[in-house]
């Protein structure tokens, strides 16, 4: 009994844990945080500073926290700086694109992480005629399925029935978030006819998208589309928590870098032919995956892009446009492989 017990309180302790941390409880807890600290400066300001009026006091206050939030941009792009791989000549930057690059980031940021994940979460937008085989969207590391609020608006637009799911638990491994795609494309399934599915992941989604490929293999995925997902590992992982950002870990050696024994054993388990699902976009300014290439995978087809970072990848207009040509070019190559299966059938003699 007392076994019993003790197995039912861990059981507990362990939903309550993915209650707490989930990632739409957090951003909105950061956000109070923030709130209070500008309240908490706009009065020091006044008491200490003698700053005149409310409104310059909290306009003092705001912009500390804004500073804040713009120094630890910057502070990603340094880390990055650390880690990169050299950037093709036609796709360096002037520095004009690189301020663009810089706050184009960081609009990304604050967006995603003060707007779209904690307020604007979704598991399914489904388009009135749908033009396209259904998408699974799955986020990447420290993220949930608001992250995709503005691809979300690109795919309404071009009227493509679109799922999203909230990979949990935050710190946990790549591999246990497998049963939740699993269930995600069963659930997919039932409700579209039993058709395949484009996965478009972003980051750490694009891993667990290969991991869901290894176990349950692609019998319903039509192509996986990743947006700078680091397939050979990242050597910022190394400042972030969680076994998950242990696997996405990339390690500099002397000649190159070594991906962490998690990403190894993964391609050691893929088949080849799992490659050629893959379409793997990514920028070679991303902030977060450096060194920048190990966002290419050989085998998939690569689209390279350049002075855009690493969140701003959804809400980019190039790469959305991009990423809807991709799954419309899936129900082109779909409507053409029926049109030739017909044809063959009325051709086969009596």
């Amino acid at each position: 009994m007392s076994a019993f017990f003790g197995a039912y309180q861990c059981q507990a302790l362990h939903h309550a844990c993915r209650y707490l941390f989930m990632i739409v409880r957090i951003t909105k807890a950061l956000l109070l945080l923030q709130f209070i600290a500008v309240l908490a400066i706009a009065a020091l300001a006044e008491t200490v500073f003698l700053v005149s009026g409310h409104a310059y006091a909290l306009l003092s206050g705001l912009a500390a926290v804004l500073l804040l939030r713009l120094l630890i941009t910057a502070n990603n792009f340094s880390l990055a700086w650390r880690y990169r791989s050299e950037t093709p000549h036609q796709y360096q930057v002037r520095p004009w694109q690189a301020c663009e690059l810089f706050f184009g980031e960081f609009k990304a940021t604050m967006l995603s992480s003060s707007w779209s994940m904690p307020f604007h979460t979704f598991s399914r937008r489904i388009a009135a005629n749908p033009a396209t085989l259904p998408v699974l969207l799955i986020h990447g590391y420290g993220c949930n399925s608001g992250y995709w609020h503005a691809m979300s608006k690109a795919l309404n637009r071009a009227n493509i029935t679109h799922y999203a799911i909230d990979l949990e638990p935050v710190l946990g491994g790549i591999d246990e978030y497998v049963p939740m795609i699993h269930e995600a494309m069963e659930r997919i399934c039932r409700e579209n006819g039993g058709s395949k599915t484009v996965i478009v992941a972003h980051s750490m989604g694009g891993l667990a998208a290969r991991a869901y490929l290894r176990d349950h293999g692609s019998s319903r995925i039509a192509k996986v589309v990743t947006l700078g997902t680091p397939h050979h590992g990242t050597g910022l992982a190394r400042f972030g928590v969680g076994l998950n950002t242990r696997q996405m870990r990339w390690t500099a050696g002397e000649q190159e870098g070594l991906p962490s024994a998690w990403l190894r054993k993964l391609a050691e388990s893929e088949d080849e032919s799992v490659y050629r699902l893959i379409v793997s976009i990514y920028s070679h300014h991303d902030n977060i995956i450096s060194p920048q290439t190990s966002s290419h995978l050989d085998g998939a087809r690569n689209i390279e892009f350049h002075g855009i970072g690493h969140v701003a990848l959804a809400s980019h207009a190039l790469v959305q446009a991009q990423v809807i040509r991709e799954i419309r070019d899936v129900q082109q190559a779909v409507a053409a492989s029926c049109s030739r299966s017909r044809h063959s059938e009325h051709a086969a003699p009596p």
